[in-house]
């Protein structure tokens, strides 16, 4: 995306540094021409003095400078957030807020979160443990702030989804005794748990992709999971 007021303002810098250089060469002529000097000096005094207010960095930088900085797009302010036709509930608002970059339409930022709720309805509908095991993974992304502002009937499955854990390495404080069960495993599922120095407390494998459980106990410090897709706890969720 171009930003007109930065190429403004190279073409003032450019021209403040042009007019500098061009008094600093007349003022040299006339002095030695033996010219009034006073006027010389004033202008180039003057171009001294308005450099730094052109060239200089501003007080402090703002939110449209820092989303340039960081790569991403300045985002609309809330106040502004309007649909080409009809109106947003405030539901919607709230979820629109900090989502939607410059020049693009809320309605389709919108239809994300909608589509979204849309997955988590479907998933539901066929399998309870596989939708709460798709949050837990990403594969339905951003399902945290959809729930909440669009379709809170689902914030069950959010809940349950944060006790969760996706395949790979948890540790430290990321870990919490309990029992979880993988609901939708592939043929190659493995898992390992691991206490202080890495002794091993259990381990197991399955093949067959048919669900599957795992304790990790109080002592376990590490919890590695291979294509086992997600855990999810049983029995108390608290």
């Amino acid at each position: 995306m171009r930003y007109p007021f930065l190429a403004g303002a190279a073409v003032v810098i450019a021209t403040a540094a042009l007019a500098a250089c061009g008094s600093s060469a007349d003022g040299g002529k006339e002095a030695a021409a033996g010219s009034k000097p006073s006027t010389a000096t004033t202008t180039h005094s003057s171009a001294a003095a308005a450099g730094p207010s052109v060239a200089g960095p501003p007080a402090g930088p703002s939110g449209d400078a820092q989303a340039e900085k960081s790569g991403r797009p300045p985002k609309v302010p809330a106040g502004e957030i309007t649909p080409a036709t009809g109106t947003f509930s405030e539901k919607q608002k709230e979820y629109l807020t900090d989502r939607v970059p410059q020049g693009m339409d809320p309605a389709a930022v919108l239809q994300t979160g909608q589509e979204t709720c849309d997955r988590l309805r479907y998933l539901v509908k066929a399998d309870r443990g596989i939708a709460v095991a798709a949050i837990v993974t990403g594969e339905v992304a951003d399902a945290e702030p959809a729930v909440a502002h669009l379709c809170p009937q689902h914030q069950d499955l959010v809940d349950e989804a944060a006790l969760g854990y996706a395949d790979g390495t948890h540790t430290g404080a990321k870990l919490r005794p309990g029992r979880y069960r993988a609901p939708s495993p592939t043929a190659h599922c493995s898992w390992q748990v691991e206490g202080a120095n890495g002794k091993a407390l259990t381990s197991g494998s399955s093949d067959t992709g048919e669900p599957v459980s795992v304790t990790v106990a109080g002592p376990a410090r590490t919890f590695t999971s291979t294509g086992c897709y997600a855990w999810l706890p049983e029995g108390d969720k608290s």
